[in-house]
């Protein structure tokens, strides 16, 4: 049965990703190198964050964590999106202006990586994020004054930023007034699992002038 929280063994329960390290084969622990960290992240929140009566939903995506990991930063970054993404329309108010931030922070990293620029205009934002942002105009305009001059390093953003924006985002739809949070919180998920092979297979096409990077695992689909 898949609870929240950390367990010491099998014995005790398991969260989703002690359960994925378990197929795995690996030693017991929440935090297996089967799974990208980002990803891992992700779900130890959904899983803490949906309601007992529903969380059992979350045993048929595991076999799917395992393998989905890569070293490219493109991967973190299309995760932190996604989660903003979705949560920005629905969050409560005091929280619209922190996940505005984190999708054009988000945006401007990926645009620099991308060697597109960092220019944050709307056409040069993914339709996601222009649709996420028009939900909340007034947290829009708030955020690109606040980022006009903030800036994120990949390392940084890979350490820090992504995981923050996750846990936010996550927190903020399991408090969101909205019909379902736990059924968003799944889907969720569901969506940055399948951005892992997504991204990873992209990682392999060099960019216009860049090497093609190679991953450190290969994915499991």
């Amino acid at each position: 049965m898949l609870s929240a929280g950390k367990h010491r063994s099998p014995r005790k329960g398991a969260c989703v990703m002690e359960y994925a390290s378990f197929l795995a084969g690996e030693k017991w622990s929440d935090h297996p190198a089967c799974t990208h960290p980002l990803l891992a992240e992700l779900a130890r929140q959904v899983n803490d964050f949906t309601h007992d009566g529903r969380r059992q939903a979350l045993a048929e995506l595991v076999p799917e964590l395992i393998g989905r990991t890569g070293s490219d930063l493109r991967i973190d970054l299309r995760i932190a999106l996604r989660a903003a993404q979705t949560a920005l329309p629905v969050v409560a108010e005091e929280r619209q202006r922190i996940m505005a931030v984190a999708l054009l922070t988000s945006e401007r990293l990926s645009g620099e990586l991308d060697g597109t620029g960092s220019s944050l205009s709307p056409e040069s934002l993914s339709p996601q994020s222009r649709a996420a942002l028009a939900s909340a105009p007034q947290a829009e305009a708030w955020a690109r004054g606040f980022t006009r001059h903030l800036g994120s390093s990949p390392r940084t953003f890979r350490r820090q930023t992504a995981p923050t924006i996750v846990r936010l985002a996550v927190q903020g739809i399991a408090c969101a007034c909205v019909p379902d949070p736990d059924g968003m919180l799944h889907e969720l998920l569901v969506g940055a699992i399948a951005d892992c092979p997504r991204e990873v297979a992209a990682s392999r096409r060099p960019t216009a002038g860049q090497p093609a990077i190679t991953p450190t695992r290969t994915t499991v689909t």
